[in-house]
């Protein structure tokens, strides 16, 4: 059954191709991420409006994310289908020696960071006749190899999902020359997993209620404006999220001077920029923790497709699963993805006809 549906999402991405090559009768794309969207949050909660989409389309259980399943790097992973060493968002938090240049969630918009890549947006939007829209999918904002999506908005986290969802469906229903791909981001239930745990079944249970409704309420704007027989939704996530706890620590101050290094990246995959020598300090990472994994750059696992470019550290740490990796002190923010087992959840709601 897995291999089938494998074979229909393959399908559907080459009738992308194909139907882009002149029929003027084409379909939109709009892509949808909840990030940090669990796998198993479809069987543990009742999401009528997720599943209704699901009767009408196609359910791909299981993808494999690009290592490191942070939410930076795998979005633009998706849009570009390339792994993190090739696309060149190696992380949520870099900095490239050479320009001495650094990247973080509050400082993503220089293009220099992006231009290693083209996303789909930007390929869409060179073909004639075809504009790109975007809520604020990691990237969107950014004039990527001098093209930015011809609607947009710039990201702010305190924009409500409504809102974003009434720009995304007037540019899909208004434009002339036609949106064609659009793309819509929305934070949950990633904030919510990290404020209080994935395994906090209450909670949790209220954040994917409003989740599920707003599925509800997404399909509800593209009927009502006629959109919903010509458009192709696909609803996926960038990463899961499993339960850590107060007692599973790894310490670094325990181990090593914070003079001996930079730490750039954090937890569960934190990168390290040694100050003066590199083995000497990776040496003492090696017998820090036998709950975190340490690896040279150049020793880090080829079924991770991560080490082709200059902006992974020289260090990469690997905390095990429920493990958190911390400077010092306690725990104040349970975060964790697994480095080669969390999933996208992609629903294809309708087949692709060109």
């Amino acid at each position: 059954m897995l291999s089938a549906m494998k074979l229909m999402l393959t399908l559907f991405l080459s009738g992308i191709v194909a139907c882009y090559g002149g029929n003027a009768n084409y379909n939109s794309i709009l892509l949808v991420s909840f990030d940090g969207f669990r796998a198993d949050y479809l069987k543990n909660y009742r999401l009528p409006h997720l599943q209704e989409f699901i009767e009408d389309g196609v359910l791909v259980e299981h993808v494999t994310n690009a290592f490191i399943t942070k939410t930076f790097p795998n979005h633009y992973s998706i849009v570009t289908g390339l792994y993190e060493e090739s696309h060149g968002i190696v992380a949520n938090a870099m900095y490239e020696e050479d320009t001495k240049k650094k990247f973080s969630e509050l400082n993503d918009t220089d293009p220099f960071w992006w231009n290693e890549a083209t996303p789909i947006w930007v390929t869409n939007q060179q073909q004639e006749n075809r504009r790109s829209a975007a809520a604020m999918w990691p990237g969107t904002d950014v004039k990527i190899n001098n093209t930015i999506p011809h609607f947009f908005m710039k990201y702010n986290h305190s924009v409500t999902f409504e809102e974003r969802m009434e720009n995304i469906t007037m540019w899909l229903n208004n434009s002339s020359p036609p949106v064609t791909f659009a793309t819509l981001y929305w934070e949950e239930p990633d904030a919510s997993g990290h404020k209080y745990g994935p395994g906090d079944k209450e909670n949790m249970r209220k954040v994917l209620e409003q989740v599920d409704n707003h599925i509800g309420s997404l399909t509800y704007k593209l009927k009502a404006l006629g959109l919903w027989e010509n458009i192709n939704v696909i609803i996926t996530s960038d990463h899961g999220m499993t339960q850590c706890f107060p007692h599973k620590l790894i310490k670094l101050d325990d181990c090593i001077g914070r003079g001996n290094y930079t730490l750039v990246d954090t937890t569960p995959v934190a990168a390290i920029l040694p100050k003066n020598n590199k083995k000497y300090v990776y040496n003492l990472l090696k017998n820090c923790n036998t709950s975190m994994k340490v690896y040279l750059k150049e020793e880090i696992p080829d079924r991770f497709h991560y080490h082709h470019n200059k902006r992974i550290q020289p260090i990469i740490l690997v905390a095990d699963e429920g493990w958190t990796i911390v400077q010092n002190g306690s725990l104040t923010k349970c975060k964790y993805f697994h480095p080669s087992c969390s999933w996208w959840l992609i629903l294809l709601n309708f087949y692709f006809y060109c």
